[in-house]
């Protein structure tokens, strides 16, 4: 090939001789300018996203924490007597009423020994009556100078000696009728018990270790939780004007809500994490909390009127801070700066849009200042 032909050739022109005539053929070596001609008058494909609108409106302002359920009370049952269980009235595990026979020990031994006193107090009574009578009628004969005062003061004597025998045995009178009391071993409260710890045919020992079983009340019932010490100002401000609603969020949205309000503030903060120890207190008419469970606490400080709300799915980060993308009328996005007040759950409280905006909720991730967007429809609920 001839150094003509050759640049002919890169040229992009291709002369060929043909018998007879000459026959030109042209060929494009840039196949990017015919790609860029074919989709000449194209601008990029929009960014399909999910929107919601910035609404305003009253909303309550809570604080979220973690708490943990406590028994209103919770009593360990002891036997106060010696001697044998001969009857477990209760199920582990059932609720029981105030007053409610739970354990009976075996009786015999103390009803023999309050006989026993019942006698000795009869017979100290009656020793108690015959020196009074002697006390008296020396008394009558000393002012009659019939006997000396030495005579007297002795019968006197013997009379308050059988006066405090007489009190001595009626002590000890009742104190066998307590015992014998006490073989009924009744509920202190309404609650529930526990595992029983000792079934009947055991022995047991008045005030042992061990209880013979655990009571637990639960209506109404306490929830435990902690916030951080720089929230203490604001929930003692409010505390003041009236007592906080506290509820319990459950994690299946078809459960009751319990409801409750705050009763105390600990004394001190927690040095070791910085939070503050609080308590509120729940009727619990339903039993739906339960001692010893861990639930998710959300208490009310006030009800903040007016406030700018959006999902707070729709909020971003970057390095100048938060901030959302609003889509316009001509559905561009926009990067706008906000400001978070408050976040509380799915919504928070901003500042930096205007009510009836739309903000983007899901597809950020595609989007930049000036994007042309695509809103999505919202999916049909299933029939």
């Amino acid at each position: 090939m001839t150094r003509t032909s050759r640049r002919l050739l890169a040229s992009g022109l291709l002369v060929a001789l043909i018998a007879g005539g000459v026959a030109a053929y042209y060929f494009s070596t840039d196949t990017r300018a015919k790609e860029s001609r074919k989709g000449a008058g194209k601008g990029p494909a929009a960014v399909p996203v999910s929107v919601a609108t910035v609404v305003q409106e009253s909303i309550p302002v809570r604080l979220q924490a973690i708490g943990n359920v406590e028994a209103y009370q919770t009593v360990a049952v002891k036997a106060r007597v010696d001697g044998q269980i001969v009857a477990v009235n209760f199920k582990e595990g059932q609720a029981v009423k105030k007053n409610e026979v739970l354990f009976r020990i075996d009786p015999r031994p103390y009803e023999a020994v309050l006989r026993q006193a019942e006698a000795n107090a009869l017979r100290d009574r009656a020793a108690r009556d015959q020196a009074r009578s002697q006390e008296k009628r020396y008394q009558e004969l000393l002012q009659k100078n019939f006997v000396s005062k030495e005579a007297y003061a002795q019968f006197r004597t013997n009379a308050e000696t059988a006066e405090a025998t007489a009190k001595a045995s009626q002590a000890a009178l009742e104190n066998a009728r307590l015992n014998l009391e006490y073989c009924t071993i009744l509920s202190p409260l309404d609650g529930y018990v526990g595992k029983v710890l000792l079934q009947a045919g055991n022995m047991v020992r008045a005030n042992d270790v061990n209880p013979l079983v655990v009571i637990n009340q639960v209506r109404p019932i306490y929830v435990n939780f902690a916030i951080p010490e720089q929230n203490l100002p604001e929930v003692r401000k409010y505390q003041g004007q009236s007592p906080l609603p506290v509820d319990v969020v459950p994690t299946d949205p078809s459960m009751p809500r319990p409801s409750g309000r705050l009763i105390f503030i600990d004394n001190a903060v927690d040095p070791s994490t910085g939070t503050i120890r609080l308590r509120a207190q729940f009727e619990n008419e339903d039993a739906i909390l339960w001692p010893g469970q861990f639930v998710n606490v959300s208490m009310q400080l006030y009800e903040r009127a007016d406030a700018i709300v959006v999902p707070a799915q729709a909020l971003q980060t970057g390095p100048q801070g938060q901030y959302v993308y609003v889509i316009g009328e001509d559905s561009l996005a926009q990067v706008r700066k906000v400001m978070v007040e408050r976040a509380d759950g799915e919504r928070a409280i901003v500042s930096g849009v205007e009510k009836g905006e739309r903000v983007v909720t899901q597809g950020q991730l595609r989007l930049g200042p000036k994007t042309r967007v695509q809103i999505a429809k919202p999916a049909a609920e299933p029939s």
